[in-house]
């Protein structure tokens, strides 16, 4: 980090902490899964991206609903990075841990590295709490953080003391003092106060002594901090340089919800939205439940099949049919899936995907879905694979994957992640008037080329391939569709093999077929580079944080980002036989890797990793940075 010193004195006489500006921080929030950490992180995230820097986040959360308290499976934490420029990760290791309880330390500590600030809740530093971890000291006494600037606060006893007007019982008050830490980080990093205290009343609007409680325990660690002598330095961090235009924090699952209104409205249909909980999905459907107003309907199944049916007959009946689940969900419903590539008609279906196989990790993130999304069910049964980038860019994903999947009438599978579903960045709001239009023509009349008067639901655009679609009830368009093979053109059920061979072919063509943009190579040195470093989802920001790296060392090495996965690009299989070395990072056992070899019959070196978290930029730096220097020598 760069930094300047801005220090000085008040006036009143006495000397106020030294001010140091910093590029950027990366900040973990850690605690017991009751402590309230992501309101936590989400709030001091809120802050920084009204103060204009821009950010990346990355929560993390035990899977189990309570795990036992102050152990280390139930240790939550969140981390912030933000900065004065563009960032694209969450930050490799954090700059300032908060440890909340002993669980959360040792969960922790050995991502903090050497000189890094440490901020300890002292009070939960108890023999029980200890014990409970495996510590057979307490570390806050003995010289194992002495690498470390260690800041002991009490923050339970003095939050409770803060408290002790409002009549708030023990246990209550001491719930705020999660308030009471992110109040302490407001002060050193000089984050407003107005929007925190406002959220606060407002999220407790109905307990307003609850509120209020809050609101005190904020301003005593904001307090504290300023009058305590303990921290001796104050941090700034500029707002960084963004291109002009409204912004909002946004996180992956978020915008998929504004990118399926969006594209409801550019289309004018109805959206119907038929999922089941399952996480990380579920907030897309939290989340597009509060848009009725813009003709969406969300219906909560009882299972996954039940939801993507329901899908799957909104779309029949002529609306927008919409599904959302993770792995485990899209096994569940491939059988409705391969329906939907029958029929020929338009779904998205969003899989948020999580470590597996089975329950896997629910709460961990993975990119393990590409074959299943590829090859996943009976027969030829091939659908369109786009992937987001990043939180942000899941608006955009979320449109695309509608058209493609309105104007070629097919099942479009959107592959998010966890990572990119619970992180979050900062949005540039798009104008309305620079989103596609993606309205549609139904038949209206009968289209047999025989002159029968009837209606043929298979007859295609000869450009696209796509059939008519019909709704339901339309006077004169009688149809017939169903998961059996259907005649080519009429629609009639049919055994013929040849018709069979016929419609697999075409089906297949129609997916081949879909327009995608060309991929596009980012390579500083103007061609020089000799690597080149491939990547798909959330592997986007880790991989560019790291070419970056490399390229600040002296190397020479280009970076693409594959959006569309099925179809690849045209011009992919040129690109790829341009480079000496292809290498391919991806959370999961090479399935990339694997379709790129068996496609294009390049060797492309293939780096994994399924550890549930996921790539972090110093790891990647340090593989291409061997790689280059063997193609080098």
């Amino acid at each position: 980090m760069s930094t300047t010193v801005d220090g000085g004195a008040t006036g009143n006489g006495s000397t106020r902490p030294t001010g140091v500006k910093l590029d950027r921080v990366v900040i973990r929030f850690a605690g017991d899964s009751g402590d309230g950490m992501q309101l936590t992180g989400d709030r001091f995230t809120s802050e920084a991206a009204a103060f204009g820097n821009d950010l990346s986040t990355m929560p993390n959360f035990p899977a189990e609903i309570r795990a036992p308290q102050g152990t280390i499976p139930g240790v939550s934490s969140f981390q912030v990075h933000f900065a004065d420029y563009d960032i694209l990760t969450p930050g490799d290791r954090p700059d300032v841990l908060v440890a909340m309880n002993p669980a959360a330390l040792k969960a922790n500590i050995a991502d903090l590295p050497a000189g890094g600030t440490l901020i300890v809740n002292t009070d939960e530093f108890v023999k029980r709490n200890l014990t409970k971890v495996g510590y057979e000291t307490n570390p806050l006494e003995d010289e194992s953080l002495a690498a470390y600037q260690v800041h002991q606060v009490a923050m339970a006893t003095i939050t409770q003391n803060a408290l002790a007007d409002t009549g708030l019982g023990k246990k209550d008050a001491e719930r705020c003092k999660n308030m009471f830490a992110l109040g302490l980080l407001s002060w050193m990093y000089h984050r407003p106060t107005e929007g925190t205290e406002a959220f606060l009343r407002e999220k407790f609007a109905r307990k307003p002594d609850i509120a209020e409680a809050n609101v005190l325990a904020f301003r005593a660690g904001f307090y504290y901090g300023e009058t305590t002598e303990a921290f001796a330095v104050t941090y700034e961090v500029a707002p960084a340089a963004l291109p002009a235009g409204t912004y909002r924090q946004i996180t992956g699952n978020t915008a998929l919800a504004y990118g399926i209104v969006a594209a409801g409205v550019q289309s004018k249909l109805p959206v119907l939205l038929g999922t089941y909980p399952i996480t990380p999905a579920s907030d897309i459907l939290h989340e597009l439940s509060k848009f009725k107003q813009f003709d969406i309907t969300t219906f909560q199944a009882e299972d996954e099949i039940a939801g993507i049916c329901a899908a799957l007959g909104a779309s029949y009946g002529g609306a927008l049919g919409v599904t959302s689940t993770s792995g485990p969900g899209v096994a569940l419903k491939s059988e409705t899936i391969g329906l939907g590539v029958m029929t020929e008609l338009p779904l998205l279906v969003i899989d948020v995907q999580r470590g597996g196989p089975s329950t896997g990790l629910p709460t961990k993130t993975e990119q393990a879905d590409l074959l299943q999304a590829m090859y996943g069910r009976n027969g030829e049964c091939p659908v369109p694979i786009i992937a987001p980038q990043s939180p942000a860019d899941c608006f955009a994903a979320a449109v695309e994957a509608t058209r493609i999947a309105l104007k070629y009438r097919t099942p479009v599978l959107l592959l998010s992640d966890g990572a990119i579903a619970n992180g979050s960045e900062p949005w540039l709001i798009p104008e309305l008037d620079t989103l596609p239009d993606l309205t549609v023509e139904f038949a209206t009349e009968p289209n047999a080329p025989d002159g029968s008067g009837e209606f043929w639901p298979y007859l295609r655009d000869p450009e696209t391939l796509a059939r008519a679609w019909a709704v339901p009830g339309t006077a004169g368009l009688q149809h017939r569709i169903g998961g059996l093979e259907k005649q080519d053109g009429t629609g009639n059920i049919s055994y013929d093999p040849a018709n069979h061979d016929k419609m697999v072919r075409l089906r297949q063509a129609k997916i081949d077929g879909v327009d995608v943009p060309d991929l596009v190579v980012d390579d500083p040195s103007g061609g020089k580079a000799r690597v080149l470093v491939l990547g798909w989802g959330s592997s986007y920001g880790p991989i560019g944080a790291a070419a970056r790296r490399v390229r600040k060392l002296g190397h020479a090495v280009a970076q693409a980002h594959l959006r569309h996965l099925n179809p690849f690009p045209a011009n992919l299989g040129d690109v790829l036989r341009s480079y000496d070395k292809v290498v391919v990072p991806e959370m999961n056992l090479g399935q990339l890797s694997l379709l790129l070899r068996g496609r294009y019959l390049v060797d492309v070196i293939s780096y994994t990793k399924v550890a549930g978290l996921p790539f972090m930029a110093e790891e990647l730096q340090n593989v291409l940075t061997d790689i280059v220097k063997g193609v080098d020598a």
